[in-house]
């Protein structure tokens, strides 16, 4: 048990943008008594075209930010970064951190066809611990086809709020129809930006199922903060701030568009510079 941790403390959720809204939405519904800190490194995205080092970086300076503010515990709201970087993270600080990566496990038990897609980025595809992931996985089940594919500027497209729009569903198209064609019924969503063009690609594939592990991720941070006995049982409704690299106003906007409800504050953080 990590006695030092309080069950008053927020929970920190950090991604390179506003995708991993997505996980924080998750969260919330399942422990609405929580106050979170959703970190928005929207002046540095996306992350899914950068180096390992970068990537390493910017998670390391986030969760420093996180910890200053008292955080008990962590959710790397973000897929690349859970790839490259929460092993470097939770060798820093003792308390729990709870990472995110793409739903292989669940499309295997949602496949008739025995083909899945899975949407990510770059770096996710690339990185050694999908690589592990799915050696696992296909030791499970060696007759599923595994079809990854990048989803060429969908964050970007969400990063500007541009969900339904000529370019976004062209965008999609491009990407999913060949999938479809290819006897693909699953899709993973291995990015937390992707579940904002939810719409667009189900009508891209309306008999595709798509998986999407957010609930997933909201039921082990349930988990790890009972573990560790720190819950917040107190009747209070949770409190959400905001904190973000980029601009306050746009994120601000996003993340009432994305969550349904406003922000308590949002704040210009001052994390150091990348090179």
């Amino acid at each position: 048990m990590l006695n030092s941790l309080s069950a008053a403390a927020p929970i920190g959720v950090f991604d390179s943008g506003v995708g991993g809204l997505s996980v924080l939405k998750a969260a919330q519904a399942q422990l609405p008594h929580e106050d979170f800190i959703y970190f928005a490194d929207s002046g540095f995205a996306p992350y899914g075209d950068k180096s390992d080092g970068y990537v390493i970086e910017r998670s390391e300076h986030i969760g420093a930010w996180l910890v200053a503010q008292g955080v008990k515990a962590i959710v790397v709201a973000c897929n690349t970064a859970t790839a490259i970087a929460v092993q470097a993270l939770r060798a820093k600080y003792a308390l729990p951190i709870v990472g995110i990566e793409p739903g292989l496990k669940p499309a295997i038990a949602a496949t008739r066809s025995g083909k899945v897609g899975v949407l990510a980025t770059a770096r996710t595809l690339a990185s050694d611990r999908y690589a592990t992931l799915l050696a696992r996985m296909q030791a499970q089940a060696p007759n599923i086809i595994f079809m990854p594919r990048v989803g060429e500027g969908w964050v970007e497209q969400v990063e500007r709020g541009k969900f339904n729009t000529p370019r976004a569903r062209q965008m999609v198209e491009d990407i999913v129809a060949p999938l479809v064609e290819a006897g693909c019924d699953t899709l993973v969503l291995g990015c937390t930006h992707y579940p904002f063009l939810s719409h667009v690609i189900q009508a891209a594939a309306p008999h595709v199922a798509i998986i999407d592990t957010a609930t997933a991720v909201a039921r082990e941070l349930v988990r790890r903060i009972a573990t560790e006995s720190v819950s917040n049982d107190l009747a209070q409704v949770g409190s959400l701030r905001l904190a973000t690299t980029g601009d306050c106003t746009s994120v601000t906007l996003l993340t009432e568009r994305m969550l349904g409800t406003r922000p308590q504050s949002i704040s210009q953080a001052g994390i150091l510079q990348t090179s």
